[in-house]
Formats: C-alpha cells, sequence, structure tokens
C-alpha cells in the first residue's frame, strides 16, 4: 500500500534551505518516493488549519518511507532542514 509523507513548513533561512532543495530529491529517489505535491503555498479550504508551504512525497510502502527518514546519509540534510524551517511531518497510507 502506498504511503504519504505531508510536510508542512515555513521557511526561516531560505539561502541556508536551497541546499536541502538541491540535494534532498536524490534520496526521495534513493527510496522509491516521488514527489506529489513540491512545496506549493496551500488553499485553506476549512478549519484553522494555516500551512505555509506544503509537500506531499509517495512512497511504495510505510517502510520506504520510514527507511527515507532514517537512512544515514540524509541526517545532516534532515539537520539542516530542521534548523532552518518551522515544520510539521506525517506519515499516512493511502487507499488500495
Amino acid at each position: 500500500m502506498n504511503a504519504y509523507l505531508i510536510l508542512d513548513l515555513t521557511i526561516n533561512d531560505f539561502t541556508k534551505f536551497s541546499e536541502y532543495i538541491e540535494k534532498i530529491p536524490a534520496f526521495i529517489k534513493k527510496h522509491s518516493g516521488r514527489y506529489v505535491v513540491q512545496g506549493v503555498e496551500a488553499e485553506v479550504m476549512e478549519g484553522d488549519w494555516k500551512p505555509e508551504r506544503m509537500v506531499v512525497i509517495e512512497f511504495p510502502s510505510k517502510e520506504k518511507a520510514k527507511g527515507f527518514l532514517k537512512d544515514p546519509e540524509a541526517q545532516s540534510l534532515f539537520a539542516l532542514r530542521h534548523s532552518t524551517t518551522t515544520s510539521k511531518l506525517i506519515l499516512v497510507e493511502g487507499c488500495l
């Protein structure tokens, strides 16, 4: 079953964050992922959720998504994202 990482982020330092933007796609591909939504502004239709930028990445399974998040070679990039953005990340499974 496909799984989706959904990231809601506010970029606090775009200059430094640009390294993450440049390098993370290789790790997404390495774990068989693909962008479905890539850093777009969201339009709130209901409720009080106020996301600034949304990213949705599809993986063939939860295991592949978790493997991406645990990839030792990507940890410095995740640390870079954490230090240059305010972000929230969830993992959900899709429908068959």
